[in-house]
């Protein structure tokens, strides 16, 4: 089937005047949650459903249809998967799940050949960091339909054709769900933060993880301007384990270099350039250069 694709739209929540990008954040944290399972999936960004400005967020066809998905969060895929997310500042609505629903069922027709893609090959996955609580309550008195939850923060919609999930970003297991659970701006648990920053310094050159890591860290960048030492520990231990073991002609950089570094950044909204700096040794010393450090 041909797809239509559009360039993405600057998006999303602004944090001290600036936006943040949260959808492509999504979609390459989606990925990293399926690394395991990788080679079965197939991801695409901005499905446009027509010529018009209608897309689906990330449609995901499983290469295999009768391989099974072993992620907690794929395991009701079938061959084609659309999925809906909202960024942490929106909710998720009666009338998105309407509007999603119209979706699938676009993109179902919409092929040029007539049942080329049976409706039993889809499903509905809506991602939102709140529970829905007016939209459960709509399913379930107005659509009469039941949900289960299997798991923290995954509940399905039982009742319908289609088999319909709902994720709770807030509520999923961090052990299962790490980089999903830690797309947010609320991120507090420093247990959390210190795992997410493990599992960052061992993909710290994979650009998936650089994209979502640098959303994570700009979201929650009020938390080290407030003084808040512990989300700047953690990133000084980022930046340590890189910096801290090399030499530039033969001096090696200290931690109060890079302590300091770190407070220039987040005190100038730059806390992006953490990440950069940790995984760039030129861009280090360009940093530590600027800043006479």
């Amino acid at each position: 089937m041909k797809q239509k694709r559009k360039q993405l739209p600057e998006e999303q929540q602004p944090a001290d005047g600036k936006l943040l990008q949260w959808h492509p954040a999504f979609y390459a944290d989606l990925q990293i949650e399926f690394r395991e399972e990788k080679e079965k999936l197939k991801f695409e960004r901005e499905y446009l459903l027509s010529s018009k400005p209608m897309a689906i967020d990330v449609l995901i066809i499983k290469k295999k249809n009768a391989e099974p998905i072993h992620k907690n969060i794929g395991k009701i895929f079938r061959k084609y998967n659309i999925i809906e997310y909202k960024s942490p500042s929106d909710s998720l609505s009666v009338d998105d799940f309407y509007k999603v629903y119209g979706y699938t069922n676009f993109y179902k027709a919409d092929t040029g050949k007539v049942n080329e893609i049976p409706i039993q090959e889809l499903t509905i996955t809506l991602v939102s960091k709140q529970y829905p609580r007016e939209l459960i309550r709509h399913l379930k008195e107005v659509r009469h339909y039941t949900i289960d939850n299997p798991e923290e923060g995954i509940y399905y919609v039982i009742g319908d054709i289609l088999p319909i999930q709902i994720l709770v970003t807030n509520r999923l297991s961090p052990e299962k769900n790490l980089w999903l659970y830690s797309l947010t701006d609320t991120l507090k648990d420093m247990s959390v933060t210190r795992q997410l920053l493990e599992d960052y310094k061992k993909n710290k050159d994979d650009q998936l993880y650089q994209a979502v890591m640098e959303i994570i860290v700009k979201a929650n960048e009020n938390r080290l301007k407030e003084g808040k030492r512990d989300m700047c520990n953690a990133l000084l231990e980022l930046m340590k384990d890189e910096l801290d073991e090399k030499r530039e002609e033969g001096e090696a950089l200290g931690e109060n270099r890079i302590n300091q570094l770190i407070l220039k950044l987040s005190e100038l909204n730059r806390t992006d350039e953490i990440l950069k700096a940790a995984a760039d040794r030129e861009y280090q010393k360009k940093l530590l250069k600027e800043f006479g450090l």
